[in-house]
């Protein structure tokens, strides 16, 4: 018995020098893998995602149209040219036509008799008055720019949280993974002791059969584990436009804020959340529409001017010589244009305009009554999550001190195999749970800051 004990140590000493070894090889490979923090993550999002870059470009195309080029409150400035020629070939007759001595009047005969034309001008057109339809127009393109700022600020928060959704996902894996691989190698070192003890006579074929199952068991669930990182990683490169095939790590750390902190911020949820100012925009924008319709019934007054140049160059006919005629000219005037009636398609466009505006107002009310249920629900939601994590940690910290007790229990032969793996198998639930709880309480606060209109403030 004292020299199987002896075997045992020496044995123990190997597996634990082994181990040892191996977790230094995984640490090396692992230092080699650069560290992909959430700054850099978001930073790489708001330059290379997708859907951010195409808002990006909404955007640009909303500042242009509310520029004071697309305004109409600039004048329009027209220039013209034209060139023109003519060659003709002509023969006139005199028929009954004599000459002086009595002879008939010979035919006339013009070959090759040339005309030519030219003229080139400018003219401008202003619109002094449109009605005010202009100046609502220009104020509604200005509010639709708004809007789509807000739009790319609601494209850029929901691709905030998927993109944590897919890192946290990462991370969680990564954690598993660790868990897992830490699990397998103490069944491996089950298996081992079952297999000398076998060998020496101190336990049955049972012991080892049990061992290498479930040495087969955590292989298999080690390599699913490795395989939804790996896919949880492509999912996470694709997001940030990153090569597949650069080795990264992902940061595990986790820091909540202080639940007084967000409270504060709660309290002025209604106003910086953005789908609250989105509605409140659409309503302005609507509100211009309905001004730009009642512009149609007043009348137009414009202003118009044109300067010209024009050279006309005559051929020879018959009585007069060929002539040049050179021409300049400018002129000035005003235009009123009022549309009396036009079918009744202005009294039409607006009662629709009111129409669509009292849809906006019944959807923004829609919207600020689902805000307050939303928030309580998502409050709700943040601190059972946290109330969660917190009991897993204490689970974890309880399985890790039963586990350990389980073992040099095992180690003394106080209890069964089984009875060592399903505290194994607790310890592994426990760490497991206890890696989805802690990212999910941190995706439940992102949300929550996310309705508060906040979470682009906020430290990742």
């Amino acid at each position: 018995m004292k020299i199987f004990n002896t075997y045992l140590t020496l044995f123990a000493f190997t597996i634990c020098g082994f181990s040892s070894l191996q977790s230094l090889a995984q640490a090396r490979d692992q230092a080699q893998e650069q560290l992909l923090d959430k700054e850099t993550v978001f930073r790489e999002a708001l330059d290379k995602n997708f859907g951010i870059l195409v808002s990006r470009n909404q955007l640009s195309i909303a500042r242009n149209n509310a520029s004071i080029l697309n305004s109409g409150y600039l004048p329009s400035l027209v220039a013209n040219s034209a060139a023109g020629y003519n060659q003709d070939n002509s023969s006139i007759e005199f028929p009954g036509q004599f000459l002086e001595d009595g002879t008939p009047r010979p035919n006339l005969l013009i070959d090759n008799a040339e005309a030519q034309r030219y003229s080139t001008g400018l003219q401008m057109n202003y619109i002094l008055f449109d009605g005010l339809g202009r100046m609502y127009n220009y104020k509604a393109l200005k509010a639709r720019y708004s809007l789509s700022e807000l739009q790319l600020r609601e494209t850029i928060e929901n691709t905030v949280i998927q993109l944590f959704s897919v890192y946290f996902r990462v991370a969680q894996s990564s954690e598993n993974t660790a868990v897992l691989r830490n699990i397998l190698a103490l069944s491996k070192r089950r298996l081992q002791r079952a297999q000398y003890a076998f060998e020496f006579g101190q336990s049955n074929k049972l012991a080892v059969l049990n061992a290498q199952v479930d040495v087969a068991n955590d292989s298999i669930s080690l390599m699913s584990a490795k395989q939804s990182l790996a896919t949880s990683k492509r999912d996470l490169s694709l997001l940030i436009q990153q090569d597949e095939s650069v080795a990264y790590e992902v940061d595990t750390e986790i820091t909540f804020m202080p639940l007084q902190q967000i409270e504060s911020l709660l309290g002025t949820a209604k106003t910086n959340n953005v789908q609250y100012l989105l509605a409140k925009a659409n309503i302005r924008i609507n509100e211009y529409d309905v001004k730009v319709s009642v512009s149609g019934y007043l009348p137009r007054i414009g202003l118009t001017g044109s300067y010209g140049w024009n050279l006309n160059q005559s051929a020879v006919s018959a009585f007069f010589p060929g002539v040049n005629n050179t021409n300049y000219n400018l002129n000035l005037g005003a235009n009123l244009t009022w549309n009396l009636f036009d079918g009744g398609q202005t009294t039409t466009r607006i009662k629709n305009a009111k129409i669509a505006l009292d849809n906006q107002a019944i959807l923004t009310a829609q919207q600020a009554a689902s805000f307050e249920r939303d928030l309580k629900n998502a409050w709700d939601v943040y601190e059972n999550s946290l109330a969660i994590f917190a009991l897993q940690q204490d689970l974890v910290a309880t399985s890790q001190n039963n586990f350990e007790r389980t073992e040099q229990q095992y180690n003394l032969g106080s209890i069964t195999a089984i009875e060592f793996r399903q505290a194994q198998l607790n310890l592994l639930n426990a760490q497991t749970n206890s890696n989805t709880a802690k990212y999910n309480a941190k995706l439940a606060e992102y949300a929550l800051l996310q309705l508060s209109g906040q979470l682009l403030n906020s430290d990742f």
